[in-house]
């Protein structure tokens, strides 16, 4: 027998601004769904789960929840008032003796319930309400960016949270590896239209451009056949002198249908753009040694930044990683130890709090007001990498309207605030970009151009990030910080790194070891051996051997795949030979390397 769904919404229809964000929608959610709800920024996915939640009243529809179903929202901005602290707040709606919960929620996401509600951060009252709504347990859980201000540890633990939970949800997030691991379905915000796929998000991108190609091909059949229709329109006025009133009428149908057309918003028009050249060594770090109070930050830390680095710091919320950064690039000192940075240095930063913008200036004011921007003598225009231009022209190019342009910078959504900044970054020469938590609030879209915008940049990337897939794609070292002035370099990015941390290492090397079936006999205490047998050479080579494995494994993968072609050895003997020689030189290669790794793993 089938189940009554959690919650449904049936023709909804809402506008804002004489602008329609949804008209006539349908919607159901079942027990068991985990929902990716995603779209681009502006596009509407907080108002409709805010809708969904019964926080926002259509102006057309119905919401049906059964009666017992409960719905949980996480807020966004949650109101504390009232509450002494935020486990009050966190513990307000459960039942008497069931208080417990929280502290249990609140150890995994790694904030104090203890915290007073007036000394509280913006991320700890967000982690107080994702605590609250964990611990509330409803049927369905409405989550909104609830990745965002937690750290790696804090989002693992959440998705291992969300993976062995029966309640249904529906999520919003841009962290694409947190999506990948916990959806089964999709809800995609399209102007207006909201179409759902039988599949979680890993594909929604091969998906969506489907449809989008299916639409480029409608609009270019309607443009066509409209074009013939207008030729008749006038070559049979002139030969005949009498219009066919029917083709004209029918001429004007398809040019509303046309005008009725909503076309896709473009991708912002991002780009970096490299300074001068710097010298080859952009930083070099030896012995670094920092505390604060009785916290220490790193100890006996060397790291070399060679120009094009990107490079990754990692780690969990206060460990340090943007005092890390400072010391880096001399914004702050070290207590012990030195940092030379390399010539010709042009350093552009994102800095995670936006500190870069006044909030209370307009968008307009917060462009030409930059003297780095300024044009002398005008007033609405701004230098971009040397060019003057128009301030609502270069705003159009981040995704701005000209309304935007003389609102307050504190009316912007977190991801309009992430492009403006980006959009101040990027009018002037850089060669070396700090980016201190850029991917928060960004869509999935603005994610993709920056990853291929510091792809192609020439200069060096020095990255801090909780957005594990994001680091996959960019880093090409991770610098992780565990604490206790623990800094160790990892080359790759997370996974990478993932792969190679003590832990995984540890379990790794605990899986090489024989399992006897049954006790063996009492043998005469033999020697003990060192606990580590490894030259210091040798302890490097096994931390750098699983990056060298994987980049051979791809080389092999990318080799069968150029290989497999039916006519290549017909239409290229040569190139079929050097890949066949060059595949073979490749599996050799992979042999050697994990044999060397085995036996280095079984003597540490």
């Amino acid at each position: 027998m089938a189940r009554a769904p959690l919650l449904q919404l049936s023709g909804i229809s809402l506008t804002f601004g004489g602008n329609p964000v949804f008209d006539n929608l349908d919607l159901v959610v079942q027990p068991g769904d985990r929902v990716a709800l995603v779209g681009r920024n502006g596009s509407g996915k907080s108002t409709l789960m805010k809708v969904m939640a019964g926080l926002v009243e259509p102006d057309a529809g119905v919401r049906v929840v059964p009666p017992g179903v409960t719905v949980g929202y996480m807020e966004q901005d949650p109101d504390l008032s009232g509450f002494e602290t935020l486990g009050d707040y966190a513990a307000s709606q459960l039942p008497d003796g069931e208080a417990y919960r929280v502290p249990m929620v609140a150890e995994g996401l790694k904030f104090t319930p203890e915290t007073p509600v007036a000394t509280a951060s913006g991320g700890e009252r967000r982690r107080a309400a994702l605590a609250k709504l964990l611990a509330e347990a409803p049927e369905l859980m409405l989550l909104d960016e609830p990745t965002n201000h937690l750290d790696i540890q804090a989002i693992e633990w959440l998705e291992a949270e969300l993976k062995g939970t029966r309640t249904a949800f529906v999520l919003i997030s841009h962290d694409r590896a947190f999506l990948r691991a916990l959806t089964r379905a999709t809800l995609w915000i399209d102007r207006g239209e909201v179409r759902r796929r039988e599949s979680g998000f890993d594909g929604f991108e091969e998906w969506r451009e489907t449809i989008w190609a299916e639409e480029d091909e409608a609009r270019h059949k309607l443009e066509r056949k409209i074009k013939a229709e207008a030729k008749w329109a006038v070559e049979g006025i002139s030969a005949r002198r009498k219009r066919n009133q029917g083709r004209v009428r029918a001429l004007a149908v398809l040019r509303e249908e046309r005008s009725s057309m909503i076309r896709r918003q473009g991708t912002a028009a991002m780009e970096f753009e490299s300074g001068t050249t710097s010298g080859k060594r952009v930083i070099e770090a030896k012995g670094l040694f920092k505390t604060f109070g009785h916290k220490t930050i790193v100890q006996n830390f060397d790291l070399r930044v060679l120009r094009g680095d990107r490079v990754a710091f990692v780690g969990p919320n206060g460990v340090g990683k943007t005092t890390l950064l400072k010391l880096l690039v001399g914004q702050d000192q070290p207590d012990q130890g030195s940092v030379t940075l390399g010539t010709n240095l042009e350093i552009a930063v994102f800095d995670q709090t936006r500190a870069q913008l006044d909030p209370e200036a307009t968008l307009w004011d917060n462009l030409t007001g930059d003297p780095t921007m300024r044009v002398s003598g005008a007033s609405d225009q701004v230098m971009v990498r040397g060019t003057p231009k128009h301030v609502v022209a270069y705003l159009k190019d981040f995704l701005f309207d000209e309304r935007q342009a003389r609102a307050p910078v504190r009316s912007l959504s977190g991801g309009e605030k992430a492009r403006l900044l980006l959009a101040k970054l990027m009018a002037r020469p850089s060669n070396l970009l700090i980016l201190d938590e850029p991917t928060n609030d960004l869509d999935v879209e603005t994610l993709d151009l920056l990853q291929d915008i510091l792809g192609d940049y020439d200069g060096t990337v020095l990255l801090v990030s909780h957005d594990r897939d994001f680091i996959d794609r960019v880093a090409t070292a991770t610098v992780a910080l565990e604490g206790q002035g623990r800094a160790t370099v990892y080359p790759g990015g997370w996974s990478d790194y993932a792969a190679q941390r003590p832990t995984a290492m540890a379990e790794a090397r605990e899986g090489l070891k024989p399992q006897p079936a049954t006790p063996a006999p009492a043998a005469k205490p033999a020697p003990k051996r060192a606990a580590n047998t490894l030259s210091f050479t040798e302890r490097n080579r096994l931390e750098q051997l699983p990056a060298l494995i994987d980049r051979i494994e791809a080389e092999i993968a990318k080799l069968n795949e150029f290989l497999s072609a039916p006519d290549l050895f017909t239409k290229d003997p040569v190139k079929f030979r050097k890949a066949t020689e060059a595949l073979a030189e490749r599996q050799t290669a992979l042999t050697a390397a994990e044999t060397e790794w085995l036996n280095l793993a079984e003597r540490a």
